[in-house]
């Protein structure tokens, strides 16, 4: 299993903590969001990286050639970050995306627990990460939900369409991989299709018939850092818990 990890974004919620550190590399704990990451990845058998950079690549390429352990990784650059959205970065690493994988948010922490969950669920093409939380607002990822599979996934979901939210994790095995890529370059034929999510190409193979399944995590330990109240949680969560003091000793 590979990982793709989106981190091409500066994070301008985060201002100024994100003045010139990209935002995949704010300190979490004993660590940074980018490394915690990998280090979860690895600990559970991620042997292989992708990361996609943009803002202040050459800080992330610094941090991951610091590294000693965990996956193998390799950097693509998105030079579009600034006028593109996270469909861009896909494509910009849709060579990573012949063998099964995973789709990460690079601003989505997460658990091992959550990791483990993921990664035993049935072996369907397609599968989105989602929890269920009482109340959704509308900076969340809502889905749609027919049983365990999704119909639907967007921000202006309304109320009664919603069945929970994605965390920004997918992952694809079988065909899974193939599919994406080819809805991928349909995407990136529409004129607009630079400025879509990632999601959308989701949300679209659901609407034509494509069956897309479903991880629930309920319960399980993530975190999303867009702006500096997410990241008082995520430090909250992982940089002061006894799983980021320890960091890890079994790597």
């Amino acid at each position: 299993m590979h990982a793709i990890i989106l981190s091409a974004g500066r994070g301008s919620r985060l201002l100024p903590l994100t003045t010139d550190l990209p935002k995949c590399l704010l300190p979490v704990g004993l660590t940074s969001v980018l490394n915690l990451q990998l280090d979860t990845l690895f600990r559970h058998g991620i042997e292989t990286a992708t990361v996609v950079t943009g803002f202040n690549a050459h800080l992330v390429k610094e941090e991951l050639l610091a590294r000693q352990t965990g996956p193998k990784v390799k950097t693509l650059y998105n030079p579009f970050y600034q006028v593109a959205d996270n469909l861009a970065s896909c494509w910009m690493a849709r060579k990573s995306m012949k063998q099964d994988f995973l789709l990460i948010n690079g601003d989505t922490l997460f658990s091992p627990p959550l990791l483990e969950k993921v990664l035993n669920a049935p072996a369907k093409d397609i599968t989105v990460t989602i929890d269920q939380k009482g109340h959704y607002d509308g900076d969340d990822m809502k889905v749609s939900l027919d049983g365990t599979r999704l119909t639907a996934i967007g921000k202006t979901l309304l109320p009664q369409q919603t069945n929970g939210e994605s965390i920004g994790m997918l992952r694809f095995m079988n065909d899974g991989p193939q599919i994406f890529r080819n809805e991928l370059k349909r995407l990136m034929k529409l004129d607009d299709g630079t400025k879509s999510w990632f999601l959308s190409a989701i949300h679209g193979l659901a609407q034509s018939g494509q069956p897309i399944d479903t991880t629930n995590i309920k319960g399980s330990t993530w975190a999303e850092l867009d702006t500096p109240e997410d990241y008082e949680i995520c430090r909250k969560l992982f940089g002061n818990s006894d799983m980021a003091r320890k960091r890890f000793t079994a790597i």
